[in-house]
């Protein structure tokens, strides 16, 4: 079979040169506690605003269009409050959601002197992601935007600017459902509002000429429509992954070897923070903090892992546009002074 450049460059990456930990250079030092998270990436940087505009924009028809011309103020106190809240509630889970760590894991640990100090017994094994050098606890990947290895990294979401993972899914979660419920508000006060200019003069149903409140609101009702469908999609898979313990990278990669579930229950009250309460919903309160990465969370079990992944198999992911080859490596044994090299794809949302 003919070698495609992503064999070649992994060729280069199980030559013995290429996996001594004296390659990696020494992680930097900590960052400040309270240290804000950004991902500089132009793409993501501009989904983010437009996010933003486009709340903006549903923000000023709902007032300006509808609740504010409309003669029955406690019809428009009471939906302007509501609505309101629900986009304050949504942006502030979009800004939690896109400046919080993911749960990043320290960039260029794979040290020698740090693999000494684990102390691997026969048997035992650590991978080591040759792109950002640093050794990958289990279910962590690597995401080619934020050049980072992620602890159980669901996507790299575009519109947060970030990836979801252990830290930040709770407010990637809230993000959607907050977006689906002010969409959905959306289009229900667009139909009434519909229905009511039908049956009076359309000039007295808002402040603007009429062409322009229809433009106005249909231009509102399709991207309440457009986003109602992608966000409530969106919230039922992360409900649907925190609930089976298993994030979307896991769930289309299959690797078949055994892996430990916490159950459903506990792993939604891991990611919400604690026991059901009103602070499930609330975006400024976090997730069950969690526990420092022990030297046991780094290395893994040799003979845990499955058969089929004791030889190297390929699997073909094939999409519209292209073909993508995963490429899995031997998880044989090594003795402490070497490393397995795991690569993850790029898996956006």
């Amino acid at each position: 079979m003919m070698l495609i450049p992503t064999h070649h460059f992994r060729d280069i990456e199980r030559k013995p040169e290429y996996l001594q930990p004296e390659k990696c250079v020494p992680p930097p030092h900590p960052s400040p506690v309270g240290t804000m998270w950004f991902i500089r990436d132009g793409c993501g940087i501009a989904c983010a605003i437009v996010t933003w505009f486009l709340v903006l924009y549903a923000e000023f028809v709902v007032l300006f269009v509808m609740l504010i011309p409309s003669r029955d103020y406690v019809y428009s106190i009471i939906n302007g409050i509501v609505f309101n809240l629900l986009a304050f509630l949504a942006l502030a889970s979009h800004c939690r959601a896109m400046l919080t760590d993911p749960g990043a894991v320290p960039k260029g640990n794979a040290t020698k002197e740090f693999i000494e100090s684990l102390q691997l017994k026969p048997g035992q094994v650590v991978y080591k992601c040759p792109k950002c050098c640093s050794i990958k606890p289990d279910r962590a990947h690597h995401c080619s935007v934020c050049k980072r290895c992620i602890r159980k990294m669901d996507h790299h979401c575009p519109w947060v600017n970030n990836c979801v993972g252990e830290n930040n899914q709770k407010y990637f979660v809230l993000f959607t459902m907050y977006i689906a419920l002010i969409s959905l508000h959306a289009l229900i006060m667009v139909g009434f509002h519909f229905l009511h200019c039908f049956e009076e003069d359309w000039t007295k149903c808002s402040s603007f000429s009429p062409p322009t409140t229809v433009i106005l609101l249909i231009l509102l009702c399709f991207e309440g429509l457009l986003f109602l469908i992608f966000t409530s999609v969106m919230f039922g898979t992360q409900v649907h992954s925190i609930c089976t313990d298993e994030t979307g990278i896991e769930r289309l990669q299959r690797k078949h070897q055994p892996r430990e579930r916490t159950g459903s229950w506990e792993s939604v009250k891991e990611t919400f923070g604690g026991d059901f309460s009103l602070n499930w919903c609330n975006p400024f309160s976090g997730p069950c903090h969690p526990k420092p990465l022990s030297d046991r969370d780094w290395v893994r079990q040799a003979d845990s892992l499955s058969d089929t992944e004791n030889t190297e198999t390929t699997e073909e992911r094939k999409d519209e546009d292209s073909t993508e080859v995963i490429d899995e490596l031997p998880a044989t044994p090594l003795s402490p002074d070497h490393l397995l090299e795991e690569e993850d794809s790029p898996f956006l949302r």
